[in-house]
């Protein structure tokens, strides 16, 4: 087994004990589930964040991109962790923050961390039900000037986000882990 699929097997070994949450839930889209899974509980956690970053970067290794960001606070520690896995494999990758609005004082920016103006990039996500915060991510990533490759998440809900996000974006929508890998489908 590569270090990649070792990587890739504990983190859904770890996602499976420590993330998936069984109980009626309301969904950040106000939609009802019969389970939840928090994944800041993963992205979070001091062994799950690295393995994170290996599992996204391999996920995303046939794009051409130079940074990853996303709609604060599911993308952030999922770019963090994709920052160092690229540093740690002698390789630079720059991560960003995008704000759900743009600040009233400073330099009022929506966007946070080194400029995307002019550069790939990857919106990434912890998991994604509706596609309504990558599609944000997106439209705040091209209005400063980045060209959006891709939407990468860990978890995909089987909802219709990748559809929503491939139609409405025009750009590729991948997932680390399918409902049925987290044995929810």
């Amino acid at each position: 087994m590569t270090d990649t699929a070792a990587a890739r097997a504990r983190l859904l070994e770890i996602i499976r004990e420590k993330a998936i949450v069984h109980g009626r839930v309301t969904l950040s889209s106000g939609k009802e589930a019969d389970y939840y899974v928090d994944l800041r509980r993963i992205t979070l956690d001091g062994e799950a964040a690295p393995l994170v970053g290996i599992v996204m970067r391999d996920l995303t290794k046939d794009l051409d991109y130079e940074a990853v960001g996303g709609l604060t606070l599911g993308a952030d520690p999922v770019a963090t962790s994709m920052l160092h896995a690229a540093a740690a494999a002698g390789e630079r990758l720059d991560a960003f923050v995008v704000r759900k609005a743009g600040k009233a004082h400073g330099l009022q920016q929506r966007i946070e961390g080194p400029s995307i103006t002019g550069r790939r990039v990857v919106i990434v996500e912890d998991t994604t039900t509706t596609g309504a915060s990558p599609l944000a991510a997106v439209e705040a990533a091209r209005e400063d000037g980045a060209t959006v490759v891709a939407v990468a998440t860990i978890a995909d809900r089987a909802t219709g986000a990748g559809e929503r996000i491939s139609e409405e974006a025009g750009v590729a929508y991948l997932h680390a882990y399918s409902l049925e890998e987290l044995g929810l489908g």
